[in-house]
């Protein structure tokens, strides 16, 4: 790592009732990723975008390259050297990529005529060096989204960035396309570009980062050496307390059959599929990107339409259901994408607890108020949810508080069943722990629950029974002493081994 490229200060940033920035001193040297993390709301994304031009402090200063400077806007901080590569890509998908590299900055004549070949050379150039296999005049809403995500990079290349920040820039990518960035930002580094990269996941922390500050309730708590901490340091620093308490598991203590699905297949996604659930019970379900868990679960709430199969409920046979008849049951299904499928962003918190139940909270048509702001404080207390009121606009939660809401929602039902799609995605270590304990909580209150993650140590942390996925087909299931990392990643690989030959 070389010298301090960038530092703040002292830097203080309120909003309307909450001080979001306390006096937050922070680098960034060149040639090093510095990590910065912390809880939903702790305050990282308000001190990239002070960075980024996007909010003024109130109090402190930043200090570049030596010398203390005011960054005026983005473009203004772009042109300096800083830039902020979004969670949400910032790109106008009907622009060329050149276009879009050099947006708010388009070379022209002294006329105001736009010079399209310098653009384009220009743009090459910086596609060029990042090793891009597309264009400059291939238009971005053609790109995936680490294509799309390269874009945002050659901006760094164009504008010979020093401090170039990534906030979750991993969120939507394959593990493919993640190393491919992972390798992108060590070239960066090795330029001597200073990192700062922001993640809730934890195992990319330790694999990329030179250094990790830690943020909390707007503070730092401290920044140390990567390769001279743990997990459970940061962990510690970031939520108060360490891991020995961050899964949670509810005893076992099972009731009657709730849901038993035989034989429910759909040509070219799952087949055959077959399993049950009880009252108490938290059942896992493991598997690789493409194992089919995800349509499985919507096909059972009547999302997707199976080509076969059957379904029994509480013990009787029953017809595959329409989503509102799997509600009227009481099953309850937390999406993947509580954004695109769990929420209406512009909507309150209030609005959204009560959208799937109008009939509960409605009489002739006229909705009873009073009823629905009871609930919606019912399960703001219960669930610990950060919002300013009952109307603020979700879009404006963090994670976290956004995907309570969604489990606010179903919960309000009284659900007797409910699926969990990557309950935790995208949310950090804290909040994570508060829904493990709410899954418990859940189960031990009698309701059955279906769990589906990505991140085996959650699954395995707290299900009572995990089912193995691979190519549409359960292939395993284990419990027990037998429910182990090894057991299930040798589930999952020997059949994709064995599909293959």
């Amino acid at each position: 790592m070389g010298d301090v490229i960038l530092k703040v200060e002292g830097i203080t940033k309120t909003f309307p009732g909450v001080t979001a920035l306390d006096d937050v001193s922070f680098d960034i040297r060149s040639g090093e990723v510095h990590a910065l993390v912390g809880e939903n709301g702790a305050g990282k994304s308000t001190l990239m975008k002070v960075l980024a031009g996007l909010h003024k402090p109130d109090a402190g200063e930043i200090i570049y390259q030596g010398a203390p400077t005011q960054v005026a806007g983005p473009l203004d901080a772009r042109r300096k050297g800083i830039l902020l590569i979004h969670q949400e890509l910032s790109l106008s998908p009907e622009l060329s990529v050149a276009e879009n590299i050099y947006l708010g900055a388009w070379p022209t004549n002294r006329f105001g005529v736009l010079k399209k070949r310098e653009l384009r050379r220009h743009a090459a150039s910086a596609l060029d060096a990042l090793g891009c296999g597309f264009g400059p005049d291939t238009r971005v809403g053609t790109l995936s989204v680490a294509m799309q995500q390269m874009v945002e990079i050659a901006r760094a290349e164009a504008f010979n960035a020093n401090v170039v920040i990534f906030d979750e820039p991993t969120a939507s990518l394959t593990d493919t396309e993640k190393d491919q960035l992972f390798q992108t930002i060590r070239g960066l580094k090795a330029r001597g570009v200073g990192i700062v990269y922001i993640s809730h996941k934890m195992n990319e922390i330790f694999d990329i980062t030179d250094r990790i500050t830690v943020l909390r309730d707007g503070q730092v708590q401290g920044t140390v050496d990567t390769a001279e901490t743990d997990l459970n340091q940061v962990t510690r620093m970031m939520i108060g307390r360490t891991l020995d308490t961050y899964f949670i598991r509810a005893k076992a203590e099972f009731g009657a059959e709730v849901l038993r699905v035989e034989g429910l297949s759909k040509a070219g996604v799952f087949r055959d599929v077959g399993f049950s659930v009880r009252e108490g019970e938290v059942l896992g379900l493991y598997g690789l990107v493409g194992a089919g868990r995800s349509e499985v679960v919507e096909t059972v709430f009547g999302v997707r339409k199976a080509d076969s199969g059957k379904l029994y409920w509480k013990g009787g046979e029953i017809a595959l259901p329409s989503p509102r008849q799997s509600i009227d049951m009481g099953m309850a299904l937390v999406p993947e994408s509580r954004k695109e499928q769990g929420l209406v962003l512009m909507m309150g918190g209030r609005e959204n607890t009560s959208l799937p139940h109008l009939g509960l909270f409605s009489s002739v048509s006229i909705m009873n108020r009073p009823k629905e702001l009871a609930v919606f404080e019912k399960y703001r207390s219960a669930l610990s949810i950060k919002t300013t009121g009952p109307d603020q606009a979700v879009s404006q939660l963090s994670g976290g508080n956004q995907q309570k809401f969604v489990l606010a929602k179903w919960l309000c039902a009284d659900p007797k069943l409910i699926i969990l799609d990557e309950p935790t995605r995208g949310i950090d270590v804290g909040s994570k722990s508060a829904i493990h304990e709410l899954i418990a909580d859940l189960a031990q209150k009698g309701l059955a629950v279906i769990v589906i993650s990505s991140e085996m140590p959650e699954v395995l942390g707290v299900s009572h029974r995990v089912l193995a996925m691979s190519e549409g087909a359960i292939v395993a299931e284990f419990e027990g002493d037998a429910m182990t990392e090894e057991n299930l990643i040798d589930a999952v690989s020997h059949h994709r081994d064995d599909a293959a030959a």
